[in-house]
């Protein structure tokens, strides 16, 4: 009777998440004293956070199948491969690491900071087409993830790869990839443990080469050319029943 008594009636049905933004809309009750104090620390982080990077032309969020922010950033990565004498056949940003939106606008380091707050460095590495294959599945389990322009992926509702280009052309099982991503992903987390069979790894680890770093760097560098960012969805990653 007593372990029958403690037994739980209670079972998991479901999980979801969600960001919740912090900001000046939870600030209804002033607190001078508490404002006194942190004044010259804000002033500070207000100095870091501030200096404006450029302009995107559109909001921007990152969601699964796909979406503009998730299209973005491994665009990003492959534009920058070249500062690494790299030419990548594509790249691959989690969307799980991407933890803020991009409003339409200015675009300031804090903001940057707060789409990749974590200390994950830029990575380039080589797979074989058959592992690229199981990669793009694993990435179809996960209901998308974010792909640069390259990549053409067909996934079913369930989970399934249905289809697979890189460049145009179906994935060659026998041909090697070389592809730029983070080195939080190289490693095999996040579900894409294809990651873990690649060669030729080049992975920096110096600040400089951390993946916001290379975010803010191509928005000053388009702010230099007199351009703004934008990101459009193309059917990088199609579901279909």
């Amino acid at each position: 009777m007593l372990f029958t008594a403690c037994k739980s009636h209670y079972a998991v049905t479901n999980v979801s998440r969600s960001l919740l933004v912090v900001d000046s809309r939870y600030d209804q009750a002033a607190v001078p004293d508490a404002a006194a104090f942190l004044a010259p620390y804000q002033q500070k982080v207000d100095s870091v956070m501030n200096p404006v990077l450029g302009e995107a032309v559109s909001d921007m969020e990152a969601k699964r199948p796909e979406s503009k922010l998730s299209n973005l950033l491994p665009d990003i990565l492959v534009f920058m491969a070249k500062d690494f004498g790299e030419k990548p056949d594509f790249g691959v940003y989690n969307i799980g690491g991407i933890r803020a939106p991009l409003a339409k606008g200015t675009v300031t380091y804090g903001d940057v900071l707060a789409i990749a707050p974590f200390e994950n460095k830029i990575c380039f590495l080589t797979l074989t087409g058959e592992k690229v294959l199981e990669l793009f599945s694993q990435i179809a389990m996960r209901g998308g993830e974010g792909v640069s322009k390259e990549v053409r992926l067909v996934i079913s509702s369930d989970g399934k790869l249905i289809s697979a280009k890189v460049g145009g052309s179906d994935i060659d099982p026998k041909a090697s990839y070389r592809i730029t991503t983070i080195d939080y992903l190289s490693q095999g987390n996040d579900g894409m443990t294809a990651f873990k069979s690649c060669t030729d790894l080049v992975s920096p680890q110096d600040e400089k080469y951390n993946s916001r770093q290379i975010i803010a760097d191509y928005f000053k560098l388009m702010r230099d050319k007199g351009q703004k960012v934008d990101a459009e969805i193309e059917g990088r990653i199609v579901v279909k029943d």
